[in-house]
């Protein structure tokens, strides 16, 4: 990461330059890479991920009190953009070619190509600024989560209903289906019992390992709406060149996206018989 937070703070603050080399001195910056790298990791494999460089704050203390905000946001948002994708993508697939699958296939790859910064600042003019409906950031009320879950699980919405209508149409023309409607199955229960079981499970494995993504990537939403979680910290840590809460939250993303992985292979296991089996 390029530039120099000690000499950052000695902007803001005013530092002599022998207050400058001590406070450099006592984070370690004074060291060669090499050692800051290794001092690094020697640390991080003991939970101690170093104290902010502006508020002195210890990292994990810091990354812990913003963490469960954003897990609440992008719990919520995912959530949403699951049933209401997967619900789409079963109603388009299974009637393709009809009036609601060209619509909602058309608004779903509108959805999922919005950059969704630019859709949180409609949001947040409409509805916050124009209307009054909600507030326009923060976590003072619940009525705050509604915009950033709603400018988060729009995008997703669109990439869930695009992936289960594709599953749906390939379902449908399994031979177990045709086998199911000549036992005299009613088109509802076929539906409902023999294709979507085996269409969704593409589905569930792709919402299982955005999570982590998302989790990682909140930065742009929880920025446009004063979030107070961990992606507003990896802005305002950019801004003031904060490296160790940089690199805390870089190390969350990361082992969030892996253990997003490990669980979706677990998962994908335990529902899919034929997986469990080999």
């Amino acid at each position: 990461m390029p530039g120099d937070p000690i000499a950052l703070l000695a902007r803001s603050q005013r530092l002599s330059p022998e207050a400058l080399e001590e406070q450099r001195r006592a984070f370690g910056l004074d060291e060669p890479l090499f050692v800051q790298f290794v001092v690094y990791l020697r640390e991080t494999l003991t939970g101690q991920l170093g104290v902010s460089l502006v508020s002195g704050v210890d990292v994990v203390d810091l990354i812990v009190s913003r963490l469960w905000p954003t897990i609440l946001l992008v719990g919520v948002g995912t959530l949403l953009a699951a049933v209401i994708g997967v619900l789409i993508g079963i109603r388009g697939g299974w009637r393709r070619g009809s009036a609601f699958d060209s619509s909602s296939l058309y608004s779903s790859l509108v959805l999922y190509s919005t950059p969704e910064g630019w859709l949180g600042m409609l949001l947040l003019l409409l509805f916050a600024g124009w209307l009054g409906w909600f507030p326009a950031g923060g976590f003072s009320s619940a009525a705050g989560l509604a915009l950033p879950v709603l400018a988060l699980s729009l995008g997703y919405v669109g990439q869930y209903a695009i992936v289960m209508r594709s599953s749906m149409i390939e379902v449908k023309a399994q031979p177990y289906i045709t086998l199911a409607r000549a036992k005299g199955l009613s088109d509802p229960d076929v539906r409902r019992r023999h294709a979507v079981p085996n269409a969704v499970l593409p589905t569930f494995t792709l919402v299982v390992l955005s999570v982590g993504f998302i989790l990682g990537g909140a930065i742009v939403i929880e920025t446009v709406f004063s979030w107070p979680g961990i992606g507003l910290l990896t802005y305002e840590a950019i801004n003031t060149l904060d490296y160790p809460v940089l690199q805390g939250v870089f190390l969350v993303s990361s082992a969030a996206v892996i253990l997003a992985a490990f669980i979706a292979d677990i998962a994908y296991g335990v529902i899919d018989p034929q997986v469990r089996q080999s």
